[in-house]
């Protein structure tokens, strides 16, 4: 008995629906990520950790990212005013200007395939030790919380410029968290709440530690210390649930 053979319109109607289903299901993803985006934004400059229209947001996207608009007042940034850059660095359809600071971004998640989340700060103690060239060394076990012993300045080189992309990726290779030298701060992570979480550690770190200056000489925890912390963090409340 022959077998019947496939009607090909309802094989295409199949693959149409899966099609819409897997579009519905991604731009639900986008809608909810710019949102957070957008949220993360306000929170962050609501915090004083960037004052005004300064500092900038991202999340990974596809093989890109949505990141916070140019020059436009957190208060009135909406989620139809996130900007996807793709992964090339171009901005397709007619969108928004892009913060920026979008190259260092995309640097960073090339660099950092672990890592989906960037928030910049311009927070006034991490801006006071950037432009004084002072990172941030083990003068507190918690400086650990930013994945090494100590919080770089990175070198400084001109706002939005590849070469600033280029100095943010390789320092933060290794770390979660940076200075930039005349400039602010940067810190990332898995998700949103969890970089901006970091970026209001580095900013209390750095009150700290300014202060500690105003004393004298910051002591400074070992190495060898600082990795048992490290190691310490790695477990450390729900890190070590399964």
């Amino acid at each position: 008995m022959s077998k019947r053979p496939k009607d090909k319109n309802k094989t295409k109607e199949k693959k149409g629906a899966k099609a819409r289903k897997a579009g519905k299901g991604s731009n639900r993803e986008e809608l909810r990520l710019r949102k957070l985006v957008a949220a993360t934004a306000l929170a962050m400059s609501r915090s004083g950790l960037s004052p005004c229209r300064s500092g900038n947001v991202s999340a990974r996207f596809g093989d890109g990212m949505l990141i916070t608009p140019s020059g436009l007042p957190y208060e009135e940034i909406g989620a139809r005013d996130i900007v996807f850059v793709a992964g090339d660095g171009s901005v397709p359809g007619k969108q928004r200007k892009p913060s920026s600071e979008w190259q260092f971004h995309l640097a960073i998640y090339r660099q950092r395939p672990d890592m989906a989340a960037v928030v910049h700060t311009h927070s006034t103690h991490a801006v006071v030790l950037a432009c004084a060239g002072r990172s941030i060394p083990a003068f507190h076990y918690m400086v650990a919380v930013t994945g090494n012993i100590d919080i770089p300045v990175i070198p400084y080189a001109t706002f939005g410029s590849e070469t600033l992309a280029n100095n943010v990726a390789r320092g933060l290779a290794d770390r979660q968290a940076c200075l930039l030298a005349h400039h602010g701060a940067i810190t990332i992570g898995k998700t949103l709440p969890e970089a901006l979480e970091l970026a209001q550690e580095v900013e209390v770190l750095a009150e700290q530690y300014s202060k500690v200056l105003a004393i004298g000489p910051p002591i400074v925890l070992s190495e060898s210390e600082m990795q048992i912390v490290l190691d310490q963090f790695e477990s450390y409340g729900q890190r070590a649930q399964g």
